[in-house]
Protein backbone atom coordinates (compact mmCIF):
# COMPACT_ATOMS: atom_id res chain seq x y z
CA UNK A 1 0.00 0.00 0.00
CA UNK A 2 5.57 1.62 -8.35
CA UNK A 3 6.69 3.26 -11.28
CA UNK A 4 15.34 0.87 -19.83
CA UNK A 5 15.89 -2.42 -20.43
CA UNK A 6 13.20 -4.93 -19.43
CA UNK A 7 14.10 -7.03 -16.41
CA UNK A 8 12.59 -10.03 -14.75
CA UNK A 9 11.79 -9.79 -11.05
CA UNK A 10 13.42 -12.50 -8.98
CA UNK A 11 11.42 -13.12 -5.80
CA UNK A 12 13.50 -13.26 -2.66
CA UNK A 13 12.77 -14.36 0.88
CA UNK A 14 11.65 -11.21 2.65
CA UNK A 15 11.89 -10.50 6.33
CA UNK A 16 8.36 -10.38 7.79
CA UNK A 17 8.95 -6.83 8.97
CA UNK A 18 9.04 -5.70 5.35
CA UNK A 19 5.58 -7.13 4.77
CA UNK A 20 4.12 -5.89 8.04
CA UNK A 21 4.74 -2.24 7.20
CA UNK A 22 4.06 -2.15 3.48
CA UNK A 23 3.74 -4.48 0.56
CA UNK A 24 4.95 -1.85 -1.92
CA UNK A 25 8.66 -2.09 -1.11
CA UNK A 26 10.24 -3.13 -4.44
CA UNK A 27 12.04 -6.45 -4.62
CA UNK A 28 15.41 -7.11 -6.18
CA UNK A 29 15.48 -6.98 -9.96
CA UNK A 30 18.12 -8.56 -12.10
CA UNK A 31 18.50 -9.29 -15.79
CA UNK A 32 18.41 -13.06 -16.24
CA UNK A 33 17.98 -15.34 -19.22
CA UNK A 34 14.37 -15.80 -20.24
CA UNK A 35 13.18 -19.29 -19.36
CA UNK A 36 10.21 -21.18 -20.66
CA UNK A 37 7.22 -20.29 -18.47
CA UNK A 38 5.53 -22.98 -16.46
CA UNK A 39 2.11 -24.08 -17.68
CA UNK A 40 -0.76 -22.15 -16.13
CA UNK A 41 -2.33 -23.74 -13.06
CA UNK A 42 -5.55 -25.67 -13.39
CA UNK A 43 -8.85 -24.02 -12.54
CA UNK A 44 -9.09 -26.05 -9.36
CA UNK A 45 -5.61 -25.00 -8.24
CA UNK A 46 -6.33 -21.36 -9.11
CA UNK A 47 -9.60 -21.46 -7.18
CA UNK A 48 -7.82 -22.99 -4.19
CA UNK A 49 -5.20 -20.26 -4.28
CA UNK A 50 -7.90 -17.58 -4.43
CA UNK A 51 -9.69 -19.08 -1.42
CA UNK A 52 -6.46 -19.22 0.56
CA UNK A 53 -5.63 -15.63 -0.38
CA UNK A 54 -9.11 -14.50 0.71
CA UNK A 55 -8.70 -16.36 4.02
CA UNK A 56 -5.35 -14.78 4.81
CA UNK A 57 -6.55 -11.30 3.83
CA UNK A 58 -9.64 -11.77 6.01
CA UNK A 59 -7.40 -12.50 9.00
CA UNK A 60 -5.59 -9.19 8.51
CA UNK A 61 -8.97 -7.45 8.31
CA UNK A 62 -10.31 -9.18 11.43
CA UNK A 63 -7.16 -8.51 13.48
CA UNK A 64 -7.26 -4.80 12.65
CA UNK A 65 -11.05 -4.71 13.11
CA UNK A 66 -10.64 -6.22 16.57
CA UNK A 67 -8.05 -3.58 17.44
CA UNK A 68 -10.52 -0.81 16.52
CA UNK A 69 -13.65 -2.43 17.99
CA UNK A 70 -13.26 -0.93 21.50
CA UNK A 71 -13.01 2.61 20.10
CA UNK A 72 -16.76 3.45 20.13
CA UNK A 73 -17.09 1.89 23.60
CA UNK A 74 -14.53 4.05 25.37
CA UNK A 75 -17.16 6.59 26.42
CA UNK A 76 -19.23 3.81 27.98
CA UNK A 77 -16.19 2.39 29.79
CA UNK A 78 -15.29 5.84 31.12
CA UNK A 79 -18.82 6.33 32.49
CA UNK A 80 -19.16 2.88 34.07
CA UNK A 81 -15.61 2.48 35.38
CA UNK A 82 -15.12 6.18 36.26
CA UNK A 83 -12.36 6.71 33.75
CA UNK A 84 -11.06 9.82 32.04
CA UNK A 85 -9.55 10.90 28.73
CA UNK A 86 -6.20 9.71 30.06
CA UNK A 87 -7.42 6.14 30.61
CA UNK A 88 -8.92 6.12 27.13
CA UNK A 89 -5.72 7.26 25.46
CA UNK A 90 -3.67 4.91 27.65
CA UNK A 91 -5.74 1.96 26.44
CA UNK A 92 -4.94 3.03 22.90
CA UNK A 93 -1.23 3.57 23.57
CA UNK A 94 -0.86 0.23 25.34
CA UNK A 95 -1.97 -1.55 22.20
CA UNK A 96 0.48 0.46 20.08
CA UNK A 97 3.34 -0.37 22.43
CA UNK A 98 2.49 -4.08 22.44
CA UNK A 99 2.40 -4.17 18.62
CA UNK A 100 5.78 -2.44 18.42
CA UNK A 101 7.38 -4.82 20.93
CA UNK A 102 5.96 -7.84 19.14
CA UNK A 103 7.04 -6.66 15.68
CA UNK A 104 10.58 -6.11 16.91
CA UNK A 105 10.91 -9.32 18.92
CA UNK A 106 8.47 -11.82 17.39
CA UNK A 107 8.29 -10.57 13.81
CA UNK A 108 10.62 -13.30 12.50
CA UNK A 109 9.06 -16.12 14.52
CA UNK A 110 7.14 -17.66 11.63
CA UNK A 111 10.27 -18.21 9.54
CA UNK A 112 11.61 -20.52 12.28
CA UNK A 113 8.49 -22.20 13.64
CA UNK A 114 6.40 -22.07 10.48
CA UNK A 115 3.56 -19.75 9.53
CA UNK A 116 0.69 -22.06 10.39
CA UNK A 117 1.52 -22.57 14.10
CA UNK A 118 2.25 -18.86 14.54
CA UNK A 119 -1.04 -17.88 12.90
CA UNK A 120 -2.99 -20.41 14.98
CA UNK A 121 -1.38 -19.11 18.17
CA UNK A 122 -2.13 -15.52 17.15
CA UNK A 123 -5.78 -16.37 16.44
CA UNK A 124 -6.03 -18.06 19.85
CA UNK A 125 -4.55 -14.98 21.50
CA UNK A 126 -6.96 -12.70 19.66
CA UNK A 127 -9.85 -14.92 20.78
CA UNK A 128 -8.65 -14.65 24.38
CA UNK A 129 -8.42 -10.87 24.07
CA UNK A 130 -12.01 -10.44 22.84
CA UNK A 131 -13.24 -12.77 25.60
CA UNK A 132 -11.52 -10.47 28.10
CA UNK A 133 -13.18 -7.45 26.49
CA UNK A 134 -16.60 -9.09 26.59
CA UNK A 135 -16.28 -9.97 30.27
CA UNK A 136 -14.25 -6.97 31.45
CA UNK A 137 -15.32 -5.23 34.62
CA UNK A 138 -12.44 -2.78 34.94
CA UNK A 139 -9.79 -0.97 32.97
CA UNK A 140 -7.16 -3.44 34.21
CA UNK A 141 -8.85 -6.27 32.29
CA UNK A 142 -9.29 -4.01 29.24
CA UNK A 143 -5.59 -3.11 29.33
CA UNK A 144 -4.61 -6.79 29.60
CA UNK A 145 -6.72 -7.57 26.55
CA UNK A 146 -5.10 -4.74 24.62
CA UNK A 147 -1.62 -6.08 25.40
CA UNK A 148 -2.58 -9.58 24.22
CA UNK A 149 -4.13 -8.12 21.06
CA UNK A 150 -1.02 -6.14 20.25
CA UNK A 151 1.37 -9.03 20.82
CA UNK A 152 -0.76 -11.32 18.62
CA UNK A 153 -1.01 -8.76 15.82
CA UNK A 154 2.70 -7.98 15.79
CA UNK A 155 3.67 -11.66 15.68
CA UNK A 156 1.24 -12.51 12.88
CA UNK A 157 1.16 -9.56 10.49
CA UNK A 158 4.51 -10.36 8.90
CA UNK A 159 3.54 -13.99 8.31
CA UNK A 160 0.18 -12.93 6.90
CA UNK A 161 1.75 -10.43 4.51
CA UNK A 162 4.37 -12.90 3.33
CA UNK A 163 1.72 -15.56 2.76
CA UNK A 164 -0.38 -13.23 0.62
CA UNK A 165 2.64 -12.36 -1.53
CA UNK A 166 3.49 -16.06 -1.92
CA UNK A 167 -0.06 -16.95 -2.94
CA UNK A 168 -0.33 -14.22 -5.59
CA UNK A 169 2.32 -11.55 -6.01
CA UNK A 170 0.14 -8.88 -7.64
CA UNK A 171 -3.09 -9.43 -5.73
CA UNK A 172 -1.18 -10.08 -2.52
CA UNK A 173 0.63 -6.77 -2.87
CA UNK A 174 -2.64 -4.88 -3.30
CA UNK A 175 -4.27 -6.70 -0.38
CA UNK A 176 -1.24 -6.01 1.83
CA UNK A 177 -1.72 -2.31 1.16
CA UNK A 178 -5.51 -2.21 1.51
CA UNK A 179 -6.48 -4.82 4.12
CA UNK A 180 -5.13 -3.04 7.25
CA UNK A 181 -7.05 0.17 6.49
CA UNK A 182 -10.19 -1.74 5.58
CA UNK A 183 -10.00 -3.71 8.83
CA UNK A 184 -9.41 -0.68 11.03
CA UNK A 185 -12.17 1.33 9.39
CA UNK A 186 -14.73 -1.45 9.38
CA UNK A 187 -13.93 -2.43 12.96
CA UNK A 188 -14.62 1.07 14.26
CA UNK A 189 -17.78 1.58 12.18
CA UNK A 190 -19.35 -1.87 12.70
CA UNK A 191 -18.62 -1.80 16.43
CA UNK A 192 -20.31 1.60 16.67
CA UNK A 193 -23.38 0.32 14.81
CA UNK A 194 -23.55 -2.80 16.99
CA UNK A 195 -23.31 -0.72 20.16
CA UNK A 196 -25.95 1.75 18.99
CA UNK A 197 -28.59 -0.49 17.42
CA UNK A 198 -28.19 -4.12 18.55
CA UNK A 199 -28.62 -5.82 21.93
CA UNK A 200 -25.76 -6.62 24.33
CA UNK A 201 -23.81 -3.51 23.33
CA UNK A 202 -20.68 -4.38 25.33
CA UNK A 203 -20.67 -8.05 24.35
CA UNK A 204 -22.12 -8.75 20.91
CA UNK A 205 -19.36 -7.29 18.72
CA UNK A 206 -16.74 -9.26 20.66
CA UNK A 207 -18.73 -12.49 20.43
CA UNK A 208 -19.02 -12.03 16.65
CA UNK A 209 -15.25 -11.52 16.43
CA UNK A 210 -14.75 -14.65 18.54
CA UNK A 211 -16.80 -16.66 16.03
CA UNK A 212 -14.83 -15.14 13.14
CA UNK A 213 -11.50 -16.10 14.74
CA UNK A 214 -12.72 -19.67 15.32
CA UNK A 215 -13.77 -20.04 11.67
CA UNK A 216 -10.46 -18.60 10.47
CA UNK A 217 -8.52 -21.00 12.69
CA UNK A 218 -10.23 -23.90 10.95
CA UNK A 219 -9.12 -22.50 7.60
CA UNK A 220 -5.54 -21.86 8.74
CA UNK A 221 -5.26 -25.45 10.00
CA UNK A 222 -5.72 -26.57 6.38
CA UNK A 223 -3.16 -24.18 4.87
CA UNK A 224 -0.04 -25.81 3.41
CA UNK A 225 3.08 -24.99 5.39
CA UNK A 226 5.85 -22.98 3.75
CA UNK A 227 9.48 -24.00 4.11
CA UNK A 228 11.18 -22.55 7.16
CA UNK A 229 14.63 -22.12 8.60
CA UNK A 230 16.12 -24.43 11.20
CA UNK A 231 14.72 -23.80 14.71
CA UNK A 232 18.32 -23.36 15.93
CA UNK A 233 18.22 -19.69 14.89
CA UNK A 234 15.07 -18.95 16.86
CA UNK A 235 16.70 -17.38 19.92
CA UNK A 236 18.89 -15.12 17.79
CA UNK A 237 15.82 -13.97 15.84
CA UNK A 238 14.25 -12.62 19.05
CA UNK A 239 16.92 -9.91 19.36
CA UNK A 240 15.62 -6.69 17.77
CA UNK A 241 17.78 -5.30 14.96
CA UNK A 242 17.46 -1.51 14.76
CA UNK A 243 19.86 0.17 12.36
CA UNK A 244 19.70 2.87 9.70
CA UNK A 245 22.33 2.20 6.99
CA UNK A 246 24.54 5.11 6.02
CA UNK A 247 23.05 5.44 2.53
CA UNK A 248 19.58 5.94 3.98
CA UNK A 249 20.31 8.23 6.94
CA UNK A 250 19.63 11.58 5.31
CA UNK A 251 16.45 10.26 3.73
CA UNK A 252 15.38 8.70 7.04
CA UNK A 253 15.79 12.03 8.82
CA UNK A 254 13.82 13.75 6.06
CA UNK A 255 10.86 11.35 6.26
CA UNK A 256 10.77 11.08 10.07
CA UNK A 257 8.42 14.11 10.40
CA UNK A 258 6.03 12.47 7.90
CA UNK A 259 6.00 9.23 9.86
CA UNK A 260 5.37 11.12 13.09
CA UNK A 261 2.61 13.19 11.49
CA UNK A 262 0.65 10.37 9.87
CA UNK A 263 0.80 8.07 12.87
CA UNK A 264 -0.03 10.89 15.28
CA UNK A 265 -3.07 11.52 13.09
CA UNK A 266 -4.13 7.89 13.51
CA UNK A 267 -3.59 8.19 17.26
CA UNK A 268 -5.78 11.28 17.34
CA UNK A 269 -8.74 9.52 15.71
CA UNK A 270 -8.27 6.35 17.75
CA UNK A 271 -8.21 8.11 21.11
CA UNK A 272 -9.74 11.61 21.21
CA UNK A 273 -11.69 11.31 17.95
CA UNK A 274 -14.79 9.48 19.25
CA UNK A 275 -15.49 11.99 22.02
CA UNK A 276 -14.75 14.93 19.76
CA UNK A 277 -17.08 13.95 16.90
CA UNK A 278 -19.90 13.28 19.35
CA UNK A 279 -19.37 16.70 20.90
CA UNK A 280 -19.39 18.41 17.51
CA UNK A 281 -22.54 16.53 16.46
CA UNK A 282 -24.18 17.18 19.86
CA UNK A 283 -24.95 13.48 20.09
CA UNK A 284 -23.97 10.59 22.33
CA UNK A 285 -24.34 7.98 19.57
CA UNK A 286 -21.62 5.34 19.68
CA UNK A 287 -21.97 4.92 15.93
CA UNK A 288 -20.66 8.45 15.46
CA UNK A 289 -17.70 7.59 17.67
CA UNK A 290 -16.37 5.14 15.11
CA UNK A 291 -17.17 7.20 12.02
CA UNK A 292 -14.05 9.37 12.08
CA UNK A 293 -11.64 6.44 12.29
CA UNK A 294 -13.63 4.62 9.60
CA UNK A 295 -13.26 7.55 7.20
CA UNK A 296 -9.57 8.08 7.92
CA UNK A 297 -8.57 4.43 7.56
CA UNK A 298 -10.92 3.67 4.67
CA UNK A 299 -9.82 6.62 2.55
CA UNK A 300 -6.17 5.85 3.37
CA UNK A 301 -6.62 2.29 2.10
CA UNK A 302 -8.21 3.51 -1.13
CA UNK A 303 -5.48 6.14 -1.63
CA UNK A 304 -2.74 3.57 -1.04
CA UNK A 305 -4.07 1.33 -3.79
CA UNK A 306 -5.07 4.13 -6.19
CA UNK A 307 -1.69 5.89 -6.00
CA UNK A 308 0.53 2.80 -5.90
CA UNK A 309 2.05 3.59 -9.33
CA UNK A 310 3.38 6.96 -8.11
CA UNK A 311 7.06 7.34 -7.29
CA UNK A 312 8.03 7.94 -3.67
CA UNK A 313 8.77 11.65 -4.20
CA UNK A 314 5.37 12.30 -5.76
CA UNK A 315 3.63 10.27 -3.06
CA UNK A 316 5.38 12.31 -0.39
CA UNK A 317 4.32 15.57 -2.02
CA UNK A 318 0.69 14.46 -2.36
CA UNK A 319 0.68 13.09 1.18
CA UNK A 320 2.10 16.23 2.76
CA UNK A 321 -0.29 18.51 0.88
CA UNK A 322 -3.33 16.41 1.78
CA UNK A 323 -2.20 16.07 5.37
CA UNK A 324 -1.75 19.82 5.81
CA UNK A 325 -5.07 20.57 4.11
CA UNK A 326 -6.92 17.93 6.11
CA UNK A 327 -5.41 18.98 9.45
CA UNK A 328 -6.18 22.64 8.78
CA UNK A 329 -9.73 21.69 7.81
CA UNK A 330 -10.15 19.68 11.00
CA UNK A 331 -8.99 22.63 13.12
CA UNK A 332 -11.34 25.00 11.28
CA UNK A 333 -14.27 22.59 11.65
CA UNK A 334 -13.67 22.24 15.40
CA UNK A 335 -13.55 26.03 15.79
CA UNK A 336 -16.75 26.38 13.72
CA UNK A 337 -18.53 23.56 15.61
CA UNK A 338 -19.15 21.73 12.33
CA UNK A 339 -19.42 17.93 12.40
CA UNK A 340 -19.85 17.81 8.62
CA UNK A 341 -16.75 19.89 8.05
CA UNK A 342 -14.84 17.69 10.48
CA UNK A 343 -15.73 14.53 8.53
CA UNK A 344 -14.95 16.12 5.15
CA UNK A 345 -11.53 17.24 6.41
CA UNK A 346 -10.99 13.76 7.84
CA UNK A 347 -11.44 12.25 4.38
CA UNK A 348 -8.80 14.60 2.97
CA UNK A 349 -6.48 13.77 5.85
CA UNK A 350 -6.98 10.08 5.00
CA UNK A 351 -5.46 10.70 1.57
CA UNK A 352 -2.50 12.30 3.33
CA UNK A 353 -2.16 9.33 5.66
CA UNK A 354 -2.15 6.74 2.87
CA UNK A 355 0.07 8.63 0.43
CA UNK A 356 2.45 10.04 3.03
CA UNK A 357 3.04 6.71 4.75
CA UNK A 358 3.71 4.81 1.53
CA UNK A 359 5.96 7.57 0.17
CA UNK A 360 8.01 7.72 3.36
CA UNK A 361 8.53 3.97 3.62
CA UNK A 362 9.37 3.47 -0.02
CA UNK A 363 11.83 6.36 0.07
CA UNK A 364 13.98 4.83 2.80
CA UNK A 365 13.65 1.14 1.98
CA UNK A 366 14.74 1.68 -1.61
CA UNK A 367 18.04 3.00 -0.28
CA UNK A 368 18.87 -0.13 1.69
CA UNK A 369 20.21 -3.45 0.47
CA UNK A 370 17.91 -6.42 1.17
CA UNK A 371 19.98 -7.59 4.15
CA UNK A 372 19.79 -4.06 5.66
CA UNK A 373 16.02 -3.64 5.38
CA UNK A 374 14.91 -5.50 8.55
CA UNK A 375 17.00 -3.22 10.77
CA UNK A 376 15.90 -0.14 8.84
CA UNK A 377 12.23 -1.09 9.06
CA UNK A 378 12.63 -1.69 12.79
CA UNK A 379 13.76 1.95 13.05
CA UNK A 380 10.69 2.94 11.04
CA UNK A 381 8.52 0.95 13.49
CA UNK A 382 9.98 2.79 16.47
CA UNK A 383 9.32 6.23 14.98
CA UNK A 384 5.85 5.23 13.79
CA UNK A 385 4.62 3.81 17.07
CA UNK A 386 6.10 6.66 19.09
CA UNK A 387 3.98 8.93 16.89
CA UNK A 388 0.96 6.68 17.34
CA UNK A 389 1.06 6.44 21.12
CA UNK A 390 2.93 9.29 22.81
CA UNK A 391 0.99 12.34 21.46
CA UNK A 392 -2.34 10.62 22.20
CA UNK A 393 -1.35 9.99 25.83
CA UNK A 394 -0.12 13.57 26.26
CA UNK A 395 -3.39 14.89 24.82
CA UNK A 396 -5.39 12.62 27.12
CA UNK A 397 -3.38 13.88 30.09
CA UNK A 398 -4.18 17.50 29.20
CA UNK A 399 -7.90 16.78 28.88
CA UNK A 400 -7.98 14.84 32.15
CA UNK A 401 -6.34 17.83 33.88
CA UNK A 402 -9.26 20.04 32.90
CA UNK A 403 -8.22 21.51 29.57
CA UNK A 404 -11.03 21.89 27.04
CA UNK A 405 -11.23 18.93 24.62
CA UNK A 406 -11.65 21.21 21.61
CA UNK A 407 -8.66 23.34 22.50
CA UNK A 408 -6.47 20.28 23.00
CA UNK A 409 -7.69 18.84 19.69
CA UNK A 410 -6.92 22.05 17.78
CA UNK A 411 -3.44 22.19 19.31
CA UNK A 412 -2.93 18.54 18.38
CA UNK A 413 -3.74 18.97 14.68
CA UNK A 414 -1.75 22.21 14.47
CA UNK A 415 1.26 20.26 15.75
CA UNK A 416 0.66 17.80 12.90
CA UNK A 417 0.87 20.70 10.45
CA UNK A 418 4.23 21.65 11.95
CA UNK A 419 5.51 18.10 11.44
CA UNK A 420 4.21 18.09 7.86
CA UNK A 421 5.86 21.46 7.22
CA UNK A 422 9.18 20.09 8.47
CA UNK A 423 8.76 17.17 6.09
CA UNK A 424 8.05 19.54 3.21
CA UNK A 425 11.26 21.44 3.95
CA UNK A 426 13.21 18.18 3.97
CA UNK A 427 11.66 17.18 0.65
CA UNK A 428 12.47 20.58 -0.89
CA UNK A 429 16.09 20.36 0.26
CA UNK A 430 16.40 16.87 -1.17
CA UNK A 431 15.35 18.16 -4.57
CA UNK A 432 18.32 20.51 -4.57
CA UNK A 433 20.44 17.34 -4.42
CA UNK A 434 20.07 14.51 -6.95
CA UNK A 435 16.33 14.11 -7.36
CA UNK A 436 14.20 11.14 -6.53
CA UNK A 437 14.16 8.85 -9.55
CA UNK A 438 11.03 7.39 -11.06
CA UNK A 439 11.25 4.27 -8.93
CA UNK A 440 11.21 6.42 -5.84
CA UNK A 441 14.85 6.14 -4.72
CA UNK A 442 16.83 8.97 -3.22
CA UNK A 443 19.66 10.08 -5.55
CA UNK A 444 21.16 7.68 -8.03
CA UNK A 445 19.35 4.47 -8.98
CA UNK A 446 19.02 1.52 -6.64
CA UNK A 447 20.70 -0.86 -9.06
CA UNK A 448 23.98 1.08 -9.02
CA UNK A 449 23.92 1.91 -5.34
CA UNK A 450 22.71 -1.12 -3.43
CA UNK A 451 23.11 -4.11 -5.68
CA UNK A 452 26.69 -4.65 -4.61
CA UNK A 453 25.79 -4.34 -0.93
CA UNK A 454 22.93 -6.77 -1.40
CA UNK A 455 25.36 -9.36 -2.78
CA UNK A 456 27.87 -9.09 0.03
Amino acid sequence: MTTSTPTITVPRRRHPAEIAVTADVPGVTAAVPVVKPEPPPSRRAAAGGTRRLALVASIVVSFLAASAAPTPLYQHYDAVWHGSALTTTTAFAIYAGAVLLSLLVLGDLATHLGRRPVLLAALAAQALAVVLFATAGSFAVLFAGRVIQGLAAGAALGALGATMIDLHRERGTILNAAAPGVGTGLGALVAGLFVSYLPWPTHLVYLVLLAVFAAQALGVARLPEARRRAPSGLVASLRPRIAVPGAARSAFLAVTPVLLAVWSLAGFYGSLGPALIRELAHSRSAALGGLGLFLLAGVAAVATVALRAYGAGRLMAVGIAALVGGAAGVAAAIAADSAGGFLAATALAGVGFGAGLQGAIRTVTDLAAPRERPGLLSAVFVVSYVGLGVPAVLAGLLVSQGHELRHVAIGYVLALIVFAGAAALGLARSRRRPALDQRGTWGRPLSSRTAARGQR
